[in-house]
């Protein structure tokens, strides 16, 4: 391992607001995140695979009465979001380094308020659809922390994804689309709705000429 590497997950070891294994808090917080972590009583958004934490931080800069997270199971991305949350002077965002398979170990029933998920793995191979972040199993492990009404938002270059998810949540009861374009920046009036925050993977799709996906929905 490289020594920058070494030095970024030291000083992710001696950040606050990063929540890692290894770390007394790690495990503990569900339940506690308002009263032990961010010390507010403010909604919760969680940012699924935040990789760099662009949109964590880009939220979390935006709406200061508001609290963010960014989950992430490796701990050099969530440095680099760490460390630009922290130039910045924001104390209402935090990183949590696990995978998205243990939401339940590290949050309780209803204590998120909106979930985004921003360019995840497609996972195109039909051996892999159970690991898309919008599968079935996945959506019953938003549906069970976030509360009823909650909103959830997807934003993805790759049609596939997209219209998988899509067709997921046609089939799905209880579930609601409420907005979804396969082409975001050819309708602005859904732009407010996707905060048009730009991630590295976001300019780099558009610069290619790539329509930006966008679809948000609720889950019953």
């Amino acid at each position: 391992m490289s020594r920058v590497k070494l030095k970024r997950f030291a000083d992710n070891a001696g950040r606050p607001d990063v929540i890692e294994p290894g770390k007394a808090t790690y495990q503990q917080l569900g339940g506690r995140w308002h009263a032990e972590f961010f010390r507010n009583s403010n909604p919760i958004t969680l940012e699924v695979g935040c990789g760099k934490g662009e949109y964590t931080v880009g939220l979390a800069e935006r709406y200061p009465e508001r609290n963010f997270l960014g989950l992430d199971i490796k701990g050099e991305r969530i440095w680099r979001g760490s460390t630009r949350a922290e130039a910045l002077g924001l104390t209402n965002v935090g990183f949590l380094r696990t995978r998205a398979h243990d939401l339940l170990t590290h949050f309780a029933p209803g204590e998120l308020h909106e979930i985004w998920i921003t360019f995840p793995d497609p996972r195109p191979r039909d051996r892999d659809i159970k690991r898309r972040l919008t599968a079935p199993r996945f959506l019953d492990l938003y549906q069970q922390v976030l509360p009823p009404g909650g909103l959830v938002h997807l934003k993805t270059d790759n049609e596939g994804l997209f219209d998988f998810t899509l067709e997921t949540l046609q089939q799905r009861p209880g579930a609601t689309i409420l907005a979804h374009t396969k082409d975001l920046y050819a309708t602005p009036e859904l732009l407010p709705h996707a905060e048009d925050i730009q991630t590295t993977f976001e300019r780099k799709y558009r610069t290619l000429g790539v329509p930006i996906k966008y679809l948000q929905f609720q889950l019953s």
